[in-house]
């Protein structure tokens, strides 16, 4: 099992987590919770949960191509959704300490 995970700092984090799961949730499963999201997404799991100002992304998949790929389309799907403000997407390997 492949993970990563980011730190992003957002004005407004839940926004963020209801737009992309609303977003997704059309065409794979979806949770979306007060201060929390999961998107079972064909390239694995994508699990999001908002504190303040922060929004943490959590990537689970079975292999690093797949990883790879992963961060690079919910990276710019998060981008689309912050509409007016710019995040900084560090991707680090491994889960969230």
């Amino acid at each position: 099992m492949h993970t990563s995970h980011a730190l992003i700092a957002s004005e407004n984090p839940n926004r963020l987590i209801n737009r992309l799961c609303k977003h997704w949730g059309h065409k794979f499963a979806v949770h979306l919770g007060e201060n929390e999201g999961r998107i079972e997404l064909p390239l694995g799991e994508c699990r999001m949960s908002a504190d303040g100002t922060t929004l943490a992304v959590e990537l689970q998949s079975n292999d690093a191509e797949a990883q790879g790929r992963m961060r690079q389309v919910v990276a710019e799907h998060l981008e689309r959704m912050a509409t007016g403000e710019t995040l900084a997407i560090d991707w680090q390997d491994g889960p969230a300490a």
